[in-house]
């Protein structure tokens, strides 16, 4: 059973009572990410949540992760182009203390000098690291050549140049602007109660004062051919093309459609260009949404020789789509994937506080399994071509 609460300030809380379980997910979804960034500081978004776990007035960096492992408890983060969130599991007798520490975090962190020189150098590894793994880079080149010379496209690590040049004015300026609580969600599931999490966050966060809404400049999609030469031993490709944005009617008939055609081994492309054909040990489909756009298309990875083969075949797939009947067979396995793992992801508690808190953001409600799956139920053969 959820609720949900909005205090004074903005800050809106979602609580997910089950009372099965011994563990809670806890976290905040704040409302900005890589796309609310100015060009000029590209990667300050990611640079500003690796900065929030370096220490308060209250606590050093060590302090945070001590006393979240010293109960057996797991904290961790992530950015993405349209939030940004921070997250802890542990026991549900713990759950005061995460409240603790991830609100001072977010509260009070003071991003000093030194820690930001370390930090800098700790992100020019994990740039490097992704420059290293091919598969994951060529989604950074597809994303820049689906939106060029914009944030939206941006890869959200930042270049090493904008880090090597980023002060710390540049992370407090982003801070201070946009990390406000009527940006914030705060979703909690887990055997809870919801009256008592609420005094706890009123006497927490309820002093931060609002502050503006987040902005962003509107998805600008002018796609381009990018090749890139690197030393490795495979070809990585993708394909894409203009989809349905994540608040369009025909967003739920594009996810049908992308499990469809590379969802799984049972999937269009997954037969005919590995099982067949023998061309790639991996081939998927990909669908990436924001608010307002979406590209869905394939990825494949290769040897170079199999190239010439691979593209006009994994192509004919995406026609025929459109010329051949799909069958009501393969639509419903789709769909019966689709379905089964969104109540497979219920099972998982801090899935669930996820979930709601993304579904907060983008909707302004709770995560609605059920409607999902009759809104996947309702998808046709015709909707898809």
């Amino acid at each position: 059973m959820t609720k949900i609460t909005e205090l004074k300030n903005g800050i809106r809380l979602i609580t997910d009572r089950v009372e099965t379980v011994d563990t809670v997910g806890f976290g905040i979804w704040v409302n900005v990410g890589t796309r609310h960034e100015d060009m000029r500081t590209s990667g300050v978004a990611h640079m500003v949540e690796h900065m929030l776990f370096k220490g308060t007035p209250n606590r050093t960096a060590k302090d945070i992760s001590d006393q979240i492992e010293a109960v057996g408890g797991n904290m961790n983060a992530y950015t993405a182009r349209e939030m940004t969130a921070y997250y802890c599991h542990l026991l549900r007798e713990d759950l005061d203390l995460a409240i603790d520490v991830i609100g001072d975090m977010i509260r009070n962190s003071t991003m000093p000098q030194d820690e930001i020189e370390r930090e800098r150098g700790v992100i020019l590894q994990e740039i490097k690291m992704y420059q290293d793994t091919p598969d994951d880079l060529v989604m950074d080149y597809f994303a820049e050549a689906s939106y060029p010379n914009q944030s939206l496209g941006a890869n959200g690590l930042g270049s090493p140049e904008h880090i090597r040049g980023m002060t710390r004015d540049d992370l407090m300026n982003y801070m201070t602007s946009k990390y406000t609580p009527n940006n914030f969600i705060i979703s909690i599931a887990g055997n809870i109660n919801h009256d008592h999490i609420l005094s706890k966050i009123d006497h927490d966060f309820g002093s931060m004062m609002m502050g503006a809404e987040p902005t962003k400049i509107p998805a600008n999609y002018n796609p381009s051919d990018r090749i890139i030469k690197k030393d490795t031993e495979q070809t990585h490709i993708v394909v894409g093309f203009e989809a349905p944005n994540r608040y369009d009617d025909d967003y739920t008939t594009a996810r049908v459609l992308s499990v469809l055609l590379g969802g799984g081994m049972s999937s269009r492309l997954f037969q005919e260009i590995r099982e067949r054909r023998g061309l790639v040990y991996s081939i998927s489909s990909v669908y990436d949404t924001v608010s307002d756009h979406g590209v869905l298309g394939f990825y494949a990875g290769t040897g170079p020789e199999q190239v010439k083969e691979l593209m006009p075949a994994a192509i004919n797939e995406l026609k025929k789509l459109i010329d051949d009947k799909i069958t009501i067979e393969e639509l419903n396995r789709a769909k019966a994937q689709m379905k089964t793992s969104v109540l497979m992801s219920r099972e998982r508690i801090m899935t669930r506080a996820d979930q709601n808190g993304r579904s907060m953001l983008y909707y302004g409600h709770e995560s609605r399994p059920q409607e999902l799956i009759e809104k996947i139920n309702a998808v046709t053969a015709e909707d898809i071509q």
